[in-house]
């Protein structure tokens, strides 16, 4: 899948350069996770990777293209681990299995990303109250890829009929609370939820 949002600037760089730009991203994760977005200035995440606020200037056009690459991390990220167990599963069944339990474990091993892009989509705000990201578009766009899979199920005769539509975002619902499930309880078993929302969305749309 291909992230919704995509970085300014297409000039070819460097090894050093593509390093460097992950660095400061990676700093930008931890100081938006624990900071806030507010929080988490040019000043500050320049601070964390050891370097002065003109090094970012260099490398990214601003905070808001920063964040861009922030997000854009964590899509690649998620594509990264999930699509190849999905897409190795030979039925629709252990296909939805694979995208739950991936889903659950990606959360767990993620964490301060996850919570940085959560920041973001909270506080992340131009002058006229409107998100910089545009999240909501994203996870509309993964709601619907999982509803391909949940029809592609349908047409294969494993799942009952019912609204893909509610189905993938109800499946997706439980998903993303997870970011506010572990900010109350860090020590939240991520393993057993993940078995029960196995167990509970098989039960849901098997035939």
């Amino acid at each position: 899948m291909q992230p919704e949002i995509v970085s300014t600037g297409q000039k070819e760089r460097s090894f050093i350069e593509i390093a460097r730009r992950a660095q400061i991203v990676e700093c930008a994760i931890n100081a938006i996770a624990e900071l806030g977005y507010a929080k988490a200035s040019l000043a500050e995440i320049a601070k964390l990777a050891g370097v002065s606020k003109g090094v970012i200037s260099y490398h990214f056009a601003g905070k808001v293209e920063l964040i861009q690459q922030v997000v854009n991390s964590l899509l690649e990220k998620g594509d990264a681990m999930m699509l190849p167990r999905i897409v190795a599963e030979r039925d629709a069944i252990a296909m939805l299995r694979a995208y739950i339990e991936g889903n659950v474990e990606f959360h767990g091993s993620h964490r301060t990303h996850v919570q940085a892009v959560t920041n973001i989509w909270v506080s992340a705000r131009d002058d006229d109250g409107k998100p910089i990201v545009d999240l909501a578009k994203t996870l509309e766009r993964l709601a619907r890829e999982l509803g391909k899979l949940l029809l592609y199920g349908q047409q294969r005769g494993e799942f009952r009929e019912f609204s893909t539509r509610a189905m993938a975002v109800t499946i997706r619902s439980v998903i993303d609370a997870i970011p506010a499930l572990l900010a109350r309880d860090p020590k939240m078993d991520l393993e057993s939820y993940a078995k029960e929302l196995v167990t509970l969305f098989d039960l849901a749309t098997r035939k």
